[in-house]
């Protein structure tokens, strides 16, 4: 009986958040647009994002390039160390990580600071006042996380693969222009378009779902709590189900 409450549960909530995302792409067209708005959610979600998506990226290429040597020694296959690190991170790592960082970084922002507008009566206001709180408050946001965060993977990206040319000079020797040389030898617009292309779609997971979850916030301050959870939840498991589908749509496609 209860597994059934939960199942119905989630297929409302399903439901709901497909409704919630239908209702975005019918207001992102119509004006009037909140460019000032957008702006600063743009600045909000990137720019204050950036050195957090930075420092992972440095540190994730650093740490995969060190543990990959000695697997790549063994079968005397060093030299192999940057085509291998360069392809692994702008296909999957860095893209994915930046995702599971921004949803929670940005997903559970989005969702706390929705989430006590809602119980402090702050969007009904706005309703009141014949403000249109859905496109000030949740189009801006989603459109900013859409544009924001295929910009941080791509810098991402280029910070993991400097990560890796230090890590590959830890315990040997490979110049700067060697190592570009194979990492763009072995890296073409097939691995990054599709790389870049599944971000925006991160980004659109990533602000729907945290602007659902506070935007219909409930229970007072506990709510708020809870949906700033959920929002973290939610988008992380929905970055690797997309990115589940990406692959198999490439590998379909014949892209990878």
């Amino acid at each position: 009986m209860e597994m059934d409450v939960s199942w119905k549960h989630f297929f409302i909530e399903a439901g709901e958040i497909f409704r919630f995302t239908v209702k975005f792409f019918k207001e992102v067209f119509k004006p009037r647009y909140e460019f000032a708005e957008f702006f600063n959610q743009c600045f909000f979600i990137g720019y204050k994002s950036l050195p957090l998506v930075g420092l992972t990226a440095f540190i994730m290429g650093l740490v995969i390039t060190i543990q990959s040597r000695p697997t790549l020694t063994e079968f005397g296959a060093e030299s192999w160390l940057p085509k291998m690190v360069s392809i692994s991170l702008i296909r999957e790592i860095a893209p994915v990580i930046t995702a599971l960082i921004c949803a929670g970084k940005i997903g559970s922002g989005i969702g706390a600071e929705l989430g006590s507008m809602r119980v402090t009566e702050q969007i009904d206001a706005m309703e009141v006042s014949g403000t249109n709180p859905f496109k000030y408050l949740v189009v801006t946001r989603v459109l900013a996380c859409i544009l924001m965060i295929p910009l941080l993977a791509i810098l991402a990206d280029a910070i993991s693969l400097y990560g890796g040319y230090l890590g590959c000079n830890i315990r040997g020797v490979v110049t700067w222009d060697l190592y570009w040389t194979q990492v763009f030898e072995t890296n073409d617009y097939s691995d990054l378009v599709p790389a870049i292309i599944k971000t925006f779609f991160f980004g659109l997971d990533i602000g729907i779902i945290g602007c659902f979850k506070g935007y219909y916030s409930k229970k007072g301050t506990e709510g708020v709590g809870r949906s700033a959870n959920s929002a973290v939840v939610v988008s992380s498991l929905l970055v690797f189900i997309i990115d589940l589908v990406a692959v198999q749509i490439a590998d379909v496609l014949g892209i990878t």
